[in-house]
């Protein structure tokens, strides 16, 4: 526990201006042998930033003759998105989607009531580099039928800055992607010196993350690989470039209002449903037999092409109860 913790006041009516920096945490994927990334969502402290529940950043990492390797694996309940700094990745998935995320393209991937997907660089990828991020989708539209979509955003140039907004709208340009509450995404890239003061939404709360240079955020000098978060009732955010370039990824959205069970790579409301999420997907890949009375008529995770890697059996369950947070 701090022993003086800061104290910040917010009165009936008015944002609460400060600038929280949410610090990452090293997570290995796969084992401690493989590749490691940086988390800031979620966190003990804060689980949704908007409907956002999760933010890998990985890289830039030599892959050379190892590479990106995850597994079909399965989803419920969320959208994943995917944006790259460098390398090349190639998807699957149980739709029938076979794309490439590259750099300056998104891939989002709406699970819905369940799908599963598989990702591996591609061999002649040698450096990777990007981030992973998840949007929880609201109570209304979580068990929507699986999708897939893929944009490139056509860049928004201005004064010592590049915008390239992939999800929502900013700086006058709207992406087409489809999404299941209001949010926005975009790569932020500066010039040395530069400042940018953003229009933004002051519905939304938001996030800043610094992948390269010094930046501070409304004057708040915000680390390398750290988060910083924008509360609501904000309709700028002032952003202003160190002696370097600035590469950064902001995101944001109208507060989820709701509580999620997130564990493994389901997004659910109770513990109850994420157990039954788990055993279905045991029993799909013939890992676990089918619960005794189970209700699922047809594969909630769909069918998947002949010939690829065995997929990926869920972890042991924990041995306490999942409650929701938000």
């Amino acid at each position: 526990m701090e022993q003086d913790p800061g104290e910040l006041v917010c009165r009936t009516g008015e944002p609460c201006v400060g600038i929280e920096l949410l610090e990452p945490r090293d997570v290995p994927l796969g084992g401690p042998r493989a590749m490691a990334v940086r988390r800031t969502l979620p966190q003990r402290g804060r689980s949704l930033i908007g409907a956002w529940c999760f933010l890998d950043h990985y890289g830039p990492d030599d892959v050379t003759g190892r590479g990106m390797q995850v597994p079909r694996h399965p989803h419920t309940g969320l959208a994943t998105v995917s944006w790259l700094f460098s390398g090349e990745i190639e998807h699957r998935d149980s739709t029938g989607a076979h794309a490439w995320v590259r750099p300056g393209e998104v891939n989002l991937m709406t699970a819905g009531r369940g799908i599963s997907h598989q990702e591996f660089s591609t061999p002649g990828t040698r450096l990777l580099h990007g981030v992973q991020l998840w949007l929880a989708l609201p109570d209304a539209t979580r068990h929507v039928a699986p999708s897939f979509e893929h944009h490139r955003p056509e860049p928004v140039v201005g004064d010592g800055y590049r915008l390239q907004v992939f999800l929502g709208s900013a700086a006058g340009s709207t992406s087409p992607v489809r999404t299941h509450s209001p949010v926005v995404a975009a790569q932020v890239d500066l010039t040395a010196g530069a400042q940018l003061e953003l229009a933004v939404d002051p519905r939304f709360e938001h996030g800043l993350l610094l992948d390269a240079g010094g930046l501070t955020v409304d004057g708040h000098a915000v680390p390398v690989d750290h988060l910083a978060y924008v509360p609501t009732g904000h309709d700028r955010i002032r952003l202003q470039a160190g002696d370097g370039p600035v590469r950064a990824l902001l995101i944001g959205g109208e507060p989820l209002g709701e509580q999620i069970v997130m564990w493994w790579n389901f997004v659910g409301r109770s513990h109850e449903e994420v157990v039954a999420y788990r055993a279905a997907w045991q029993a799909e890949i013939g890992a676990e037999p089918a619960p005794i009375g189970s209700q699922e008529q047809a594969p909630r995770f769909g069918p998947f092409a002949e010939g690829t890697p065995p997929p990926l059996p869920a972890p042991v369950l924990p041995a306490l109860r999942m409650r929701p947070r938000g």
